[in-house]
């Protein structure tokens, strides 16, 4: 354990990019299908929560968060923590990661994975709902990857936290707007990325258009949903992986116990799009991605980190 690497965002942040880490989780998706297990401890309204999985050709990672619900009044944190990458072979430990660098490069860049399989290539305009951290790595993620993108649209609950997100953007080169008409802003836009914290639907069926990519990010609890039955019974659904959404986060599990949707109509995760399957079948298509994160995603993001850190280092 003597001298493992401790990176940070400090560390790698100038030799990282969202094309980098976009790879690296498709190239993850082409390995074999990865083993995953979670576990969580509560006290109150205190959380341990521990994620782990094993990619054979690629690692074993854990990622180790505590979920402190009184650190704000103290000034600290909410959720902090580190992930440790084992290599896959042997069992030795090769880095500790900060847990907050490793989610945000994954968040978005699964997100945009989804989005390069399913979403129009010629998409031109982005509402991203939300204004928190995860919309502001989305907004950067999305200019990056999808270079015709000429109008970011960003709506907020509380129209104040729209405009800061607005503000900070303008820092990073990337011109955006707060709008406040939702129904009217998803009806213009090409992609529609959420992530919002709602436990119930924000989203309607009866405002998209032909040819809308839904990108659903911010449910991640049964008791959490975005968008409204009518959205997914128009469009087709996908999700990065089978296993951490259909019967864990409401957004699919309850239209699922409630025979709205059936299993079969969840037509593919990453897995299966980087297998071929057929995501996008034409220009009008209503597509959905539910991203739910999971552990597999943290494995693959960390490859990337660590070999942005190896880069710097000059190895």
């Amino acid at each position: 354990m003597a001298g493992l690497p401790f990176i940070q965002e400090c560390d790698v942040e100038a030799h990282l990019s969202w094309q980098q880490v976009v790879e690296a989780i498709s190239l993850g998706h082409r390995q074999a299908r990865a083993r995953i297990s979670d576990l969580f401890l509560t006290r109150e309204a205190d959380t341990l929560l521990n994620r782990a999985a094993w990619i054979d050709g690629l690692g074993i990672g854990l990622k180790t968060v505590t979920v402190m619900s009184a650190n704000p009044a103290q000034g600290l944190p909410t959720v902090q923590g580190l992930m440790i990458v084992f290599d896959a072979v042997t069992g030795t430990p090769a880095a500790l990661i900060d847990s907050q660098l490793v989610t945000k490069w994954k968040t978005a860049a699964d997100s945009l994975l989804g989005a390069l399989k399913l979403a129009r290539p010629d998409s031109r305009k982005l509402l991203i709902l939300g204004a928190g951290e995860v919309s502001y790595s989305l907004a950067l993620a999305y200019s990056a990857l999808f270079p015709g993108i000429d109008r970011v649209m960003i709506w907020n609950r509380t129209a104040a936290n729209a405009q800061k997100l607005v503000d900070r953007l303008a820092t990073d080169g990337i011109r955006a707007e707060c709008v406040q008409d939702l129904p009217q802003a998803v009806a213009e836009a090409d992609i529609v990325s959420s992530a919002t914290m709602s436990h119930s639907p924000i989203l309607k069926g009866e405002w998209l258009r032909p040819g809308t990519h839904l990108d659903l990010i911010g449910a991640f609890r049964p008791d959490m949903r975005e968008a409204d039955d009518e959205v997914l019974l128009k469009a087709r659904i996908f999700v990065d992986c089978r296993e951490t959404t259909l019967d864990h986060i409401g957004e699919l599990k309850t239209p699922l116990a409630e025979g709205i949707l059936r299993r079969e109509d969840i037509l593919g995760d990453l897995y299966d799009l980087e297998a071929g399957a057929n995501g996008r079948t034409g220009p009008d298509d209503i597509t959905v991605f539910k991203n739910g994160g999971g552990a597999h995603l943290d494995l693959m993001t960390a490859s990337a980190i660590l070999k942005a850190y190896a880069g710097r280092q000059g190895k």
